[in-house]
């Protein structure tokens, strides 16, 4: 499963939507808030960040030598973070 997920075409369509997720966290940053508008914890907009960031890496090519390293800014990371999201965002123009 890893040689599909690091496979040319995968990581230049995690890297395009790492870099357009990042625009809108970045430019509309209000679906971002709970229902009564009050900002999202620290730690969900942590692991949010997270995500984005191991969209990046993963999307750049790069591969870290740690085990570690690898797995937390590996691809999984990076699609579940980057899917959190969206759902914060669906979630938005749903209510």
């Amino acid at each position: 499963m890893m040689a599909m997920l690091d496979r040319a075409w995968v990581r230049g369509i995690t890297l395009a939507a790492a870099f357009v997720l990042m625009l809108l966290v970045t430019l509309f940053p209000r679906p971002l808030t709970v229902e009564d508008g009050s900002p999202i914890g620290h730690g969900a907009l942590m692991l949010i960040m997270w995500g984005l960031a191991a969209g990046f890496v993963h999307g750049i090519g790069f591969i870290p030598r740690n085990r570690i390293l690898r797995a937390l800014l590996g691809p999984v990371v990076a699609w579940l973070g980057m899917g959190m999201v969206l759902v914060f965002y669906v979630q938005y123009f749903l209510r």
